[in-house]
């Protein structure tokens, strides 16, 4: 199975973060990675995603879980399961002025190791996307 994942320990209280990692629409003022996302994150919500990492395609996901300001999970894939893409977003708050934000992306289902050959590192996006959130949560 392959996967990506980034954790890093932000100055600013959870509600903070989780207000900047939920503000989808706000996302390309902040967020160096995004090309322009359509969508808001709401419980069972359809999000679409563009990434500068692959310009012009479209991601388009759903949001299956919603535990605020704690949890989040986004899905997408194809029919059937025959491969999904789960991202969980999380936050831990080991005091009031500081969180620790984790962000791990998982591929599987039976044609996961045939279409992950195809998806470049993606390390660096995601660990500059924990980079840009931890600038603009303790920016505010």
């Amino acid at each position: 199975m392959k996967s990506f994942a980034t954790r890093i320990e932000i100055q600013s209280p959870a509600e903070t973060v989780w207000s900047v990692l939920t503000e989808l629409p706000k996302w390309t003022e902040w967020n160096s990675t995004i090309e322009r996302t359509i969508g808001k994150v709401a419980l069972g919500a359809k999000v679409t995603v563009f990434a500068k990492q692959s310009p012009g395609r479209a991601f388009p996901l759903r949001v299956t879980a919603l535990d605020v300001p704690r949890r989040m999970v986004w899905v997408g894939g194809m029919p059937f399961g025959l491969f999904r893409g789960t991202r969980v977003y999380e936050l831990h708050a080991p005091s009031l002025a500081e969180t620790v934000f984790t962000m791990r992306e998982d591929y599987t289902g039976p044609l996961a190791s045939l279409i992950s050959r195809s998806i470049p590192d993606l390390q660096p996006a995601f660990d500059e996307f924990a980079q840009c959130l931890k600038r603009e949560a303790e920016r505010r």
